[in-house]
């Protein structure tokens, strides 16, 4: 295989994988662009093996391309396991556990490159490793260590099952934390510019060192609520990672879809960060979530008034319009294919029925797209924060299903920890309906001011359960 046909190879590769993220801006063009991706990242493992067979031949010597296709078959037998068992609602911990694989991948291949640039063909055998390549292969391993660590932090967050400090949604902050982090970094950059310049193999090793506790440091301040910005985040981080690594291989592949990942995942964290509220420099360099809300709730005894199944079935029969606001909660419960067969009742009945994304809900960017895709919800039915919101205050019923603090209204009050988040309207609409399991705070840990509203309803219980209560009742 001559280099020309590897370079044409790679760049069919490249318009695959830029054709996935085109068909990915869209659930009805999502698994199109998911055929894509699979097209260009299968293109671009077998152009790259075919690559390492030339080597091979070129250097009169193997170089484990048995080891390589090992690797791919016990990874591509993980993954595929992994991707067929894993739950919707442990998709968010999924993604961050690959981010943390794809940032520790970036630092091992680091190491075997700075201590065997020959292997790599970045450079003869015997000949030293430029600065140049010192230069982005540092880079490219401190980007990766930070990428590591810093997933596996937020994986713990988001899996929240651990009892591990540092794994728990609420925010870890101490005094004097962003000196440290400005210290941690500035002596990781220090020490990767002592590699570039003498190719200090101790210098390296801190510098790795360093970057690892600083992905630990600029995760754990962040607040659980703070998540779906962290998973984007880490995401972009990830690309960057594999595009330094890139750079010193000559790989043109590696550079191309580690920026596109980069720029994609920095894209999606300023939309996310603009939908929280959220300075995007501040999410960078891990210094937002960290406080605590003193805003309190205004309703009126701390009394909410409950329902039944039953009850809400009846209200939404006699609505003319009803928009469904779904959350972690209705992930948790699996609802979703009970949620659709309600809606088809009540449409039947000639009620419009519609469903409100927010961009931030339920644990990761797109999370609650996802889950209603999986039940084959019409798109036509689920509309974007701001394409709704005008809605809500002509709206008969709103029915929030397990979400809490995309539909807080207390971020209109100053002194609230998620003050000037943008949120779902839903305490305008005549009606609103709140099922929830219990009274518990949402993950930002605040109280919400929507439940005790005169107009408000609670329906406690299992998602699932309770929509199927009202599917019975709706006959």
């Amino acid at each position: 295989m001559s280099m020309s046909v590897v370079t044409l190879l790679y760049l069919v590769a490249s318009v695959c994988f830029i054709q996935a993220l085109k068909g990915l801006s869209h659930p009805t063009t999502s698994r199109i662009g998911n055929g894509f991706g699979m097209a260009g990242m299968a293109i671009a493992v077998l152009t790259t093996a075919g690559l390492i067979v030339k080597l091979a031949g070129e250097q009169g010597a193997a170089i484990g391309l048995g080891w390589v296709l090992l690797g791919l078959v016990v990874g591509g037998g993980v993954g595929t396991i992994m991707a067929k068992r894993v739950e919707m609602t442990k998709m968010p911990e999924l993604v961050a556990f690959m981010h943390s694989m794809i940032g520790l991948a970036a630092v091992f291949i680091a190491v075997a490159a700075v201590a065997e640039p020959h292997a790599f063909g970045i450079v003869a055998k015997g000949d030293p490793l430029p600065a140049g390549n010192r230069l982005e292969l540092f880079l490219g391993a401190a980007i990766g260590a930070i990428t590591f660590s810093g997933s596996v932090i937020a994986f713990g967050k988001l899996s929240g099952k651990y009892k591990f400090r540092l794994f728990q949604g609420a925010p870890v902050s101490f005094k004097g934390q962003h000196a440290l982090n400005l210290v941690l970094g500035l002596a990781t950059v220090g020490l990767g510019l002592v590699f570039m310049f003498t190719e200090s193999w101790p210098a390296f090793f801190g510098m790795l060192a360093l970057a690892f506790v600083l992905g630990v440091l600029i995760i754990i301040p962040i607040g659980g609520a703070d998540m779906p910005v962290v998973v984007s985040m880490l995401n972009s981080y990830s690309g960057w990672a594999a595009a330094g690594i890139g750079f010193s291989l000559e790989n043109p592949m590696l550079i191309i879809a580690g920026s596109l990942v980069g720029s994609s995942g920095a894209i999606l964290s300023y939309i996310m960060c603009k939908a929280m509220n959220r300075s995007f420099f501040s999410v960078i360099l891990g210094g937002f979530g960290g406080e605590a809300g003193t805003a309190t709730s205004g309703g009126a005894q701390k009394t909410v008034k409950s329902g039944s199944p039953e009850d809400i079935a009846f209200l939404m029969s006699n609505a003319e319009s009803v928009i469904i606001v779904p959350g972690y909660g209705l992930a948790v419960a699996r609802a979703q294919h009970a949620v659709k067969e309600m809606a088809a009742k009540l449409t039947a009945k000639g009620v419009q029925v519609r469903y409100a994304i927010h961009p931030v809900a339920g644990r990761m960017p797109g999370h609650m797209n996802v889950l209603l895709a999986e039940a084959e919800i019409p798109y036509d039915q689920v509309f974007e924060m701001e394409d709704i919101n005008s809605e809500f205050g002509t709206t008969d019923v709103a029915l929030i299903l397990g979400a809490n603090d995309v539909v807080n209204p207390l971020a209109h009050e100053k002194g609230s920890s998620i003050y000037g988040m943008p949120i779902l309207e839903a305490h305008k609409a005549r009606t609103v309906v709140v099922n929830k399991r219990s009274m518990a705070a949402g993950y930002a840990g605040l109280d919400n001011p929507l439940f005790y509203l005169d107009k408000s309803m609670m329906v406690f219980g299992d998602a699932k359960k309770v929509i199927e209560d009202i599917v019975k009742a709706l006959d």
